[in-house]
């Protein structure tokens, strides 16, 4: 069952999800000697991350990687990597050796199969070979959209072994991008999604009603989810999944 945290606002969202993000990746640390960490771009996940970063988290046994980017330079001010950089990476003092770009520079299909293999390389894997991720960070879009994974698109029928996956027809500019696939997603033994406004509200409502491909985020593993709204984003209490006990 999805566990669903309402805030007040989105501040106490991203202290709320800085909190839950470091404490998973020390329960990682204490279990495995070290964590895999994805991260996606957006406001609250930045403001997150700016968080986090000045916590007393410990970044030297962490890998950094991300959930999704645009096809840009790393430099360019839609790169999800520089959005990271600036509010986390940078601050924290994350090891360079431990931070894995996706290379949007390289274009979808080169960029996505060369992730694919550090992924493969670097991350444990289950028994399907995909690689197993402690905590991915998410946002949702307004259509329900997770990482670069959009409504309808065939990115969500790629085959299970598939890891990273290009993405051309964007309906967000920019058209190109590089995304984890679903299968990469549902196999993480946590993903963390972070919404605020009411302009996600009919969102985040969808995603916990019955998985369609309508709604990507609705596709994520239930019991593996931690959805951290404020009270604009909240669904009705109808909607809300019921109560851990």
């Amino acid at each position: 069952m999805t566990r669903l945290t309402t805030c007040p606002d989105a501040e106490t969202v991203a202290v709320r999800a800085a909190a839950v993000i470091e404490r998973q990746l020390q329960r990682a640390r204490d279990e495995r000697g070290e964590a895999h960490v994805a991260l996606s771009g957006g406001t609250t996940p930045g403001r997150t991350y700016e968080l986090l970063a000045a916590t007393r988290a410990e970044w030297s046994a962490v890998d950094v990687w991300f959930a999704d980017e645009r096809c840009v330079p790393a430099e360019d001010e839609q790169s999800n990597y520089r959005l990271a950089a600036e509010t986390l990476l940078g601050p924290a003092g994350v090891p360079p050796a431990r931070v894995h770009r996706m290379e949007g520079e390289l274009g979808p299909e080169q960029g996505a199969g060369s992730y694919a293999r550090a992924l493969t390389e670097r991350a444990p894997l289950d028994d399907g070979a995909l690689p197993v991720l402690d905590v991915i960070v998410l946002g949702i879009g307004p259509d329900g959209h997770v990482a670069s994974l959009f409504p309808g698109a065939a990115t969500l029928d790629a085959d299970e072994r598939a890891v990273c996956l290009g993405v051309h027809h964007s309906p967000k500019p920019p058209p190109e991008r590089i995304t984890l696939s679903l299968g990469v997603l549902r196999a993480a033994r946590s993903c963390i999604l972070l919404a605020t406004g009411a302009s996600k509200a009919d969102a985040v409502s969808a995603m916990l009603a019955e998985p369609s491909r309508s709604v990507p985020a609705s596709l994520l593993r239930r019991e593996r989810l931690t959805v951290i709204v404020d009270d604009a984003a909240a669904p009705p209490p109808a909607a809300r999944p019921a109560p851990r006990t």
